[in-house]
Order: C-alpha cells, then sequence, then structure tokens
C-alpha cells in the first residue's frame, strides 16, 4: 500500500503543474486562431459578467473557494476572463477573498467534523503525516511557510484537524494566499495580452519558488523544535 512518504513530494507535483499551465497559456496565446477565439469568449463572457454586477463576482468567489477546497478543480482557468472583464486589480481581489472563504471552510469542516467528515471534502488524501509535522512547528513563521509550500486544498484541514488558533489561522492564510492570487492574475493578464515573455518569466518564478518553498519546508521538517 503507498503511503504519504513514498509519494513524490508535493512540491514537485506543484511544479509539474506550473510547468503544464504554463506551458498550455504559452501554446494558446501563440496560437492566433485560438487565442481570437478566446477573446470571443471573452467578450461574450464579460457582457454577461457587466448584466450580473452581483451574480458575476459572487459565483466567481464562490468557484475560487472550491479550488481552494478540492484538489480537482483550480481557478485558473477562470481568472483570464476575469481579468478582461473586471480588471486586474479587481480580479486580485475577488480571487483572494475566495481562497480566504476556501481555507475558512476547509478549516471549520475539519475543526468541527475532524476526520470523518474529510472521507467526502478531500477523498483519497491522507493528512495523518501533515498533522504530526506541523504540531511539532507551530510557530507562525512555521504555519506562513506551510501555506506557502503545500496547495490550498491541504493546510486548511490539517490546521483545523489539530485546532490551531483562528486568528493566526487567518493571518498566515491572508499573507501566503496574497502572492498567489497576484501572480495568477499576471498570468491572466499576460494571456489576455499575448505577452509571451511575461508568461515564460512568470512560469519560471513560479517554479523556481515552488521548488524553494518546498525545500525550505521539508528543511524545517529536519530541524526538531527546540525542546521547552
Amino acid at each position: 500500500m503507498t503511503t504519504l512518504d513514498d509519494r513524490p513530494p508535493v512540491h514537485r507535483l506543484r511544479a509539474i503543474f506550473l510547468v503544464v499551465l504554463v506551458a498550455g497559456l504559452v501554446v494558446l496565446a501563440w496560437s492566433d486562431p485560438v487565442h481570437q477565439t478566446a477573446i470571443r469568449v471573452f467578450e461574450a463572457t464579460k457582457a454577461i459578467m457587466q448584466e450580473h454586477h452581483v451574480a458575476g463576482p459572487l459565483l466567481f468567489v464562490v468557484l475560487s473557494a472550491l479550488s481552494a477546497m478540492l484538489a480537482f478543480f483550480s481557478s485558473a482557468v477562470l481568472v483570464p476572463p476575469a481579468v478582461y472583464a473586471w480588471g486586474p486589480l479587481a480580479s486580485v481581489a475577488l480571487l483572494w477573498t475566495g481562497w480566504m472563504l476556501g481555507g475558512l471552510l476547509s478549516y471549520a469542516v475539519a475543526y468541527h467534523f475532524g476526520r470523518r467528515a474529510l472521507r467526502w471534502a478531500a477523498p483519497g488524501k491522507s493528512f495523518a503525516s501533515y498533522e504530526r509535522q506541523v504540531r511539532l512547528h507551530t510557530s507562525f513563521g512555521s504555519i506562513v511557510l506551510f501555506q506557502l509550500a503545500l496547495p490550498s486544498e491541504i493546510p486548511g484541514y490539517v490546521l483545523g484537524l489539530i485546532h490551531y488558533p483562528l486568528g493566526r489561522y487567518l493571518l498566515a492564510l491572508a499573507i501566503a494566499e496574497l502572492p498567489y492570487a497576484i501572480g495568477t492574475m499576471l498570468l491572466g493578464v499576460g494571456f489576455v495580452s499575448r505577452r509571451l515573455g511575461l508568461l515564460v518569466s512568470l512560469g519560471a518564478l513560479a517554479l523556481l519558488a515552488a521548488l524553494l518553498l518546498g525545500r525550505a519546508w521539508r528543511g524545517q521538517l529536519a530541524r526538531r523544535p527546540a525542546t521547552p
């Protein structure tokens, strides 16, 4: 039976996902017919969003929240049309709000219902190893690093399971999700404006950050906390 420790490190899986995502955006932006078709779709989406001033942003926030809770759903596909319809600043604010909401909900599910709820909220995932790791490294800096290094659907559940203080969790979540929201928005801007150099540069930066943050977290785990 495969255990969590037998699987590829999460930061490597995230790095692979980033490479595939950025490569896909570059290929789609490079092709004139594909990019023009995407812009026409964005135009239609923008018209619908402008007709629904409240429902459009609310739906975007809800879908972003779900992406922060579910491993199989990514909000990256939602960002280019959002950037086209609302502009960069509004897109960052809505995306960050949605991720904060998703993190809060995942924390609440694990906090109040425990492991039995994770059978449907995060099927197929084992959180026991992460629980052990985080219980040994509960300083605020370690929790921020945990949030930065791992996919967003993991920390909320783990920190809810161990009943980590809510206020400190929300602060760590806010700090960790903001740069990802900005980076995701910039990818959307790069795709909409066909700035291939920006896409490639962001992809390289995101790849490097994913690998460095993953190594930093694993290095943190290798150091035993001081005994009080």
